[in-house]
């Protein structure tokens, strides 16, 4: 049985703990410039990773159809339940993970079929003094249209109403072997592989999310995404956003409680430290990530073995 459940359903836009823009001042850049193609995040290491539904941005979004696949290496007991959907895919003019555009361009997500999700790439200019990583930035045209003031390897995220939002790091490695140079960040990985982005991670037992989102795990890390619904202990649930705080959407077996003929079932995030930390017959507290920042070595899931 899979520990990490992630569900192929339409999200509302996956949130996450972004630091709080300032005040925008063009051509302001708090980040290492990158140029030639190097991406401004660059790093090594291993890093974590979230396989995600297609996602939409701001409030011009709207939600469509899930077209989102992924590869991630991990172990037998944690690799995320994916179903690939049939046909599709993205165009795909460049490559956001080597950089490969010409000097002075970058590789971006946007969408080219008009309907507010990404699921194409292109090269866009990068602007003369872009903006860095954590700056406040600005998308031009719309928040998927994949222009942006960031610098290379950067995306303007959590774009509003007026194209504000902050430079993110896109992810670095590749497909089988994503990561961040931020080893607090998580790759999401999400749009049949078109959004690659490192989004900071955080405690699933403190919950130590903004308001209105909840933290989750996807087997690789642990992030904050928007809270969707409030699914209680071993009740049904669809995706990772549907449960309490410091409950999982995990596969319904992971309780005896949980309904079999359910999609998903919430069950609560433990301290593998603890003793009887589970409230479920015959659960155990387990090892939920592999490669799990110090901090969070601690964290597990209940779950029937």
């Amino acid at each position: 049985m899979n520990r990490a459940f992630i569900y192929l359903l339409p999200l509302a836009l996956v949130a996450c703990a972004l630091r709080q823009p300032g005040d925008f001042a063009a051509g302001d850049s708090s980040g290492a410039t990158a140029s030639g193609g190097e991406t401004a995040t660059s790093g090594g290491g291993p890093g974590t990773t979230t396989i995600a539904p297609e996602l939409t941005t701001g409030a011009a979004a709207t939600t469509g159809e899930v077209d989102a696949t992924s590869t991630s290496t991990g172990s037998e007991t944690s690799a995320p339940f994916i179903v690939p959907p049939d046909g599709g895919g993205c165009a795909k003019e460049c490559d956001q993970w080597v950089q490969d555009c010409p000097p002075g361009q970058k590789c971006m997500p946007y969408s080219g079929d008009g309907d507010n999700s990404w699921e194409s790439l292109k090269c866009v200019d990068v602007v003369p003094e872009p903006d860095g990583l954590d700056a406040q930035c600005m998308a031009f045209g719309s928040g998927v249209s994949g222009e942006d003031t960031c610098d290379v390897g950067l995306m303007c995220w959590g774009v509003e109403e007026d194209l504000v939002g902050t430079c993110v790091g896109l992810c670095i490695g590749s497909p089988d072997a994503p990561g961040c140079a931020d080893p607090k960040a998580t790759c999401l990985v999400a749009g049949d592989g078109v959004i690659t982005l490192c989004l900071p991670q955080c405690d699933p037992l403190v919950q130590d999310c903004p308001a209105g989102e909840r933290c989750v795990s996807d087997g690789y890390g642990f992030l904050c995404v928007e809270a969707v619904e409030e699914a209680q202990l071993f009740e049904p649930c669809l995706d990772f956003g549907s449960c309490a705080p410091g409950l999982q959407c995990v596969e319904p077996q992971g309780a005896v409680e949980c309904d079999l003929q359910a999609q998903g079932c919430c069950v609560p995030f433990c301290d593998l430290k603890a003793e009887n930390a589970c409230p479920g017959e015959g659960q155990e507290c387990v090892s939920w990530v592999d490669w799990p920042p110090p901090a969070l070595a601690h964290v597990g899931i209940c779950m029937v073995p």
